[in-house]
């Protein structure tokens, strides 16, 4: 893996790399790191570069809609496919290994796209950064033979970022927002029903004003994890009745809201005793 030197460095090497594989489809959610690579495709391969979008139960609302936007920014032609990861048992079951399945049927639909028309390779958005977590998705890829220029030449999320918001992509600051399954613990089964629920939380949650959340799946109960800054407005005695009410009308029968700022792949630590406030019980 290489190091990274500067930002025009890092894109004068990308570039290269990307315009040496002739052409590519690009798996792309629309968030910085798929972004950067699309952008990078745009300008390195130009019609032989397809931004590709997987759609499923998973997909929280308006991440589609803002891929398209992005993909418009760049320049760069997008299409979108169907996945049916909840159809792959390991997917539903929600092991340690979820995240594997997901990704082997995105990548089996992608390769499938590029082998029928024609495109040299897949590429991903992981970054280095992405390899000091538990990524089992990584192992896919491996296997679908997923190419990872970022991953490849070192960059980090800072870098990324700092590339992205050099080329003007729209996205270089948008906050990450992984898969709804993400927000379920493991052993919890996925369901279409309770993704719905988890996406229809967040979504009345993120109506109040908040940026950067996630509210995780616990059965009845619905906790909300929120940033830093953002942590003490939602505890003013107000707002906790909102967001109580926000969580409920989703279909949550209790609501809490974590006294630990959010941290992205908290799911994947052990826990560390977090304290919590539960809201008012619903009436």
């Amino acid at each position: 893996m290489a190091t990274v030197t500067t930002t025009a460095e890092l894109q004068r090497r990308l570039e290269a790399r990307l315009a040496g594989l002739g052409s590519a489809v690009v798996a792309f959610s629309g968030g910085v790191d798929s972004s950067l690579v699309a952008a990078l495709a745009a300008r390195a391969l130009g019609e032989r570069a397809l931004a590709v979008t997987a759609v499923s139960p998973a997909l929280a609302t308006g991440e589609l809609e803002g891929a398209s936007a992005v993909a418009r920014a760049v320049g760069i032609a997008h299409e979108t496919i169907t996945t049916d990861e909840l159809a792959r048992a390991g997917y539903r079951a929600n092991d340690r290994d979820r995240c594997y399945h997901c990704k082997s049927e995105l990548y089996d639909a992608l390769a499938a796209v590029a082998e029928g028309r024609g495109y040299a390779a897949v590429l991903s958005g992981a970054n280095a950064d992405d390899t000091g977590d538990w990524r089992p998705g990584l192992v896919a890829a491996q296997e679908h033979g997923v190419v990872h220029p970022l991953l490849e030449a070192g960059a980090t999320k800072a870098d990324v970022r700092a590339l992205a918001r050099a080329l003007g992509v729209p996205s270089a600051d948008k906050v990450a927002s992984p898969c709804l399954a993400s927000r379920i613990p493991y052993g919890t089964p996925v369901d279409p029903d309770t993704l719905r629920r988890i996406d229809a939380a967040e979504q009345a949650v993120r109506a109040l004003g908040y940026r950067v959340l996630r509210v995780r799946h616990h059965g009845d109960l619905g906790k909300l994890e929120l940033a830093a800054d953002e942590l003490d407005r939602a505890l003013q005695p107000d707002q906790r009745d909102a967001v109580a009410d926000a969580i409920r009308g989703a279909g949550y029968a209790h609501a809490a809201i974590d006294l630990e700022p959010f941290r992205s792949g908290s799911l994947n630590r052990l826990p560390r005793g977090r304290l919590t406030v539960l809201q008012r019980p619903a009436r």
